[in-house]
């Protein structure tokens, strides 16, 4: 299953109960719902046994990295008994320098979700203390200032995930009830009292992958969703095009059986009542980014799975450096900070979104232009007779959806190829992991005004062939469903019908928001 509906949801979703989905993090991340940690006494106990035995290794003057020594390259250097407590306020010090925008608010609450999730395994190290703090703050809507850039993805999102550690100590700058306050002011309104780092806490908390995991979250959701309303959009494309609607039969997708693939074209049959094709058609064969869409929408529902896999098994994994495992009293050094997975996923996901997008502003070039559009007006002009002169319908809105479409495919540079050797050369191989998230946030922001542009204009192309103004007539009734012909309805609820021309901003930035915010069911 690709996807979950917010319906499904309980009102409160459990932390150390069991793992995570995507859709719990966006509900969390949302505010559709609270949090609650589990305090059940055997739970308690597992996490308690990390932070016993830690106290333990430190009576015994036991060598552990990042508490006793000093952090990456400075691993050599011994930390005397009396300083190891001030460790951790140095570690978030040193690492507040990140810079660029502040992740938005809902972001900087997955981040919280992603480190609590892993946090609540009970392989960190950390107390019982924390983790209650972590979920007060969530469910009071506190949540840290996070600038978006300064993280190679490894060794973890240590820059931004600092922002998240200087809140609970009561330093910088966070976001109480829609205002900016200073951490301290925001611990005094709540009646609470800055937390006193433990030894591994500071190295717990930033140490891991829960921003780039975050940002990939919200990012699948939105590519999810990017698929089904592209197939919407290609029906209505072809309806208004009078394109041939046997190009998605189910017995040819039967002999390319790729899923996600006969998916989309599944979803096209429905859109255009497509039944058994005659023996002879006066329209063979139509331009690619019609006749293919289900191929290039594919590639991406079919990624979904394994995208999805790799997001929830980060989501849901320990993924900081040292591991405490106080049932089995060991410290394991590794690297399971190291985001490749995520890297990976997020630049193959901003791939196949930036093929939506130029899908897409091919599509509504045909519909613009008088040589391909099959007998629709100049720019899908509503105009009529002398005004058609000075009307230039959409235009500028496909000039401006090329220009957004040659951005996403600019960014879609992988950026896990670009590891630079950090920090003395101790980290030496580094995933870019955040990098890939937020790249891939911004090739799904291009591309969803390119899908604002294309609701607009394939509606008004289909509203002016039903109206008749094709030469070539108007569209068949038993070629549009009842459902298609709802979402046109319900798009010009919201979008008058383009006779005159007029600034289409306002227009656009309110589609966009209707696209984030998965304002239509489609194919449910």
């Amino acid at each position: 299953m690709l996807d979950k509906k917010a319906t499904d949801l309980p009102s409160v979703i459990g932390l150390g109960s069991g793992p995570l989905t995507i859709e719990d993090v966006l509900a969390i991340a949302y505010r559709r719902v609270q949090i609650r940690l589990n305090r059940d006494p055997e739970y308690l106990r597992h996490i308690r046994s990390g932070t016993d035995f830690l106290d333990r290794l430190l009576e015994e003057d036991g060598v552990i990295y990042g508490v006793t020594t000093g952090y990456g390259d400075s691993c050599a250097v011994d930390i005397p008994r009396d300083m190891v407590e001030d460790l951790p306020l140095h570690l978030l010090r040193f690492h507040g320098c990140g810079l660029g925008r502040h992740l938005p608010h809902e972001m900087a609450r997955a981040v919280i979700v992603a480190r609590l999730a892993s946090l609540t395994l009970g392989y960190s190290g950390v107390s019982w203390e924390l983790l209650e703090r972590l979920e007060t703050f969530l469910n009071a809507d506190v949540v840290p200032l996070i600038p978006e850039e300064g993280s190679v993805g490894a060794s973890g999102d240590l820059t931004p995930l600092s922002y998240v550690a200087a809140l609970l100590v009561g330093e910088r700058d966070a976001v109480y009830r829609d205002e900016v306050h200073s951490a301290s002011d925001i611990h005094n309104r709540l009646g609470l009292t800055p937390l006193k780092l433990r030894p591994k806490e500071g190295l717990a908390i930033m140490n891991g992958t829960a921003v780039m995991t975050a940002l990939a979250c919200d990012a699948y959701a939105r590519a999810e969703y990017l698929t089904r309303l592209c197939t919407r959009l290609t029906a209505l494309a072809c309806v208004a095009l009078q394109g041939n609607r046997y190009h998605f039969i189910k017995r040819l997708f039967e002999l390319k059986p790729h899923p996600g693939q006969a998916q989309i074209a599944s979803w096209l049959r429905r859109d255009m009542n497509v039944g058994e094709p005659p023996r002879n058609s006066d329209r063979l064969q139509d331009r690619y980014s019609i006749r293919c869409a289900p191929h290039v929408i594919g590639v991406l529902r079919d990624s979904l799975p394994w995208m999805r896999d790799y997001i929830e098994t980060e989501l849901n994994s320990t993924n900081d450096n040292p591991i405490i495992d106080g049932g089995g009293e060991h410290v394991l050094h590794g690297g399971h900070f190291y985001g490749g997975h995520i890297a990976f996923a997020m630049d193959g996901l901003k791939t196949c979104v930036a093929n939506l997008a130029d899908l897409m502003d091919r599509q509504m070039a045909l519909l613009v232009d008088n040589k391909f559009n099959n007998g629709l007006p100049d720019n899908l002009s509503g105009a009529v007779a002398e005004r058609t002169a000075i009307n230039h319908g959409f235009k500028a809105v496909q000039i401006a959806a090329s220009a957004w479409a040659a951005e996403a495919l600019k960014q879609t540079m992988p950026a896990s190829v670009f590891s630079r050797s950090t920090e003395c050369h101790n980290q030496d191989k580094v995933s870019m992991g955040t990098i890939a998230a937020r790249d891939c946030l911004r090739v799904l922001e291009l591309t969803e005004q390119i899908a604002a542009a294309h609701v607009l204009a394939t509606t008004q192309a289909v509203e002016l062939r039903r109206r008749g103004f094709a030469d070539q007539g108007r569209a068949a009734p038993n070629q549009i469903s009842a459902e298609l012909i709802q979402f046109v309805d319900t798009v010009f609820a919201e979008f008058p019908f383009l006779d005159e021309d007029r600034a289409l901003e306002p227009d656009l930035r309110r589609f966009v928001e209707n696209i984030r915010n998965r304002r239509w069911s489609l194919y449910e």
